[in-house]
């Protein structure tokens, strides 16, 4: 999170926790017990300029309603102490997209760069929560044609392309991409070596390895899980010239949103949805070019221009702040 936050230029640290639980087998109230006594052990720790938490897997915009909440018990109403939060208690427009669309900038600012634009592409897509299926639904939006749409359910391909906000629909009402009547079932195993000209991971962490690498056939990844890539499947991708766009930029889109739903808290003004979309274009499409520039400095790929990037920037300000060993 720390050079994900430095990669996309915005003013954060970062950090990971959460509560070793299996929320589809707790109750709503007992989820609520749960966040909201968590939120008592660390609300000392937590603050609007020390650490600000956001939701991530097993959470959702309840879960910050609860800790903004119990928060505001011990230190009176702090709006901009958790992001994420539903629009009635201070959530930012466009957040809830934001993950997904920013993989979208992010892949249109790639292309653009090789001569090609999201509508003369085909995509595969492995994975249909929030970030699978905004990017799907992004992208299908800009006339890009979505070929083979994986989630834990099974896989469906539609070489013609896949009636997204059909299928968005069809998910919503039964829980799974399995038994679409808009695309043929394939095996799960094989969405990521289906021929298209771009991968979207955007599932769980380890899914290429040395043991696919070899087959996938994608032009380009645009990594829109966190670490979907292991460190041989990269090396393989890297020699067959397959181009890989790293999670710490490609999925920058949420932390972003984050970042600009903080400022609207602390502002006490609320953007409109335009302004927060335009805004989030600006900041990927900036960061692409810096990521850029610093691969063909250091002449490296993608994945170690972003490292290069996040971690000069860290770097230089712990420098700057008479910090050095």
């Amino acid at each position: 999170m720390t050079w994900k936050t430095a990669v996309a230029h915005i003013p954060y640290g970062g950090a990971k926790g959460g509560i070793g639980c299996d929320p589809r087998e707790l109750s709503t109230s007992e989820l609520e017990r749960l966040t909201r006594v968590f939120t008592q052990k660390i609300h000392d720790l937590i603050g609007v300029q020390t650490d600000v938490p956001a939701p991530d897997m097993g959470t959702n915009a309840q879960t910050m309603a609860w800790i903004l909440d119990e928060y505001s018990k011990f230190h009176g109403h702090s709006p901009a102490v958790v992001t994420g939060k539903p629009l009635d208690l201070g959530g930012s427009l466009g957040r809830e997209a934001a993950t997904g669309r920013g993989v979208v900038y992010a892949t249109e600012a790639l292309l653009r760069d090789y001569g090609k634009n999201i509508a003369d592409q085909t995509f595969v897509i492995q994975g249909f929560g929030n970030v699978g299926s905004w990017t799907a639904s992004i992208l299908h939006e800009q006339g890009g044609k979505v070929i083979a749409i994986s989630d834990a359910t099974g896989a469906i391909k539609n070489k013609d392309g896949i009636d997204v906000p059909r299928l968005v629909d069809y998910v919503k009402k039964t829980g799974g991409v399995k038994g679409f009547d808009g695309g043929l079932d394939i095996d799960p195993n094989s969405i990521l070596v289906e021929p298209c000209d771009v991968l979207i991971p955007a599932a769980i962490g380890g899914v290429l390895t040395r043991e696919n690498a070899n087959d996938v056939q994608a032009k380009f990844v645009v990594e829109a899980a966190n670490h979907p890539t292991d460190p041989d499947a990269d090396e393989i991708l890297g020699k067959k010239g397959v181009v890989v766009l790293p999670d710490i930029y490609a999925n920058g889109g949420g932390v972003t949103v984050s970042y600009f739903e903080w400022v609207q808290n602390i502002q006490g003004f609320m953007w409109d949805e335009d302004k927060v979309n335009a805004e989030l274009k600006k900041y990927m499409t900036r960061a692409y070019e810096d990521l850029k520039e610093m691969s063909k400095s250091k002449s490296c790929n993608y994945r170690m221009g972003a490292f290069c990037l996040g971690i000069g920037r860290v770097a230089r300000a712990t420098l700057l702040r008479g910090w050095e060993a």
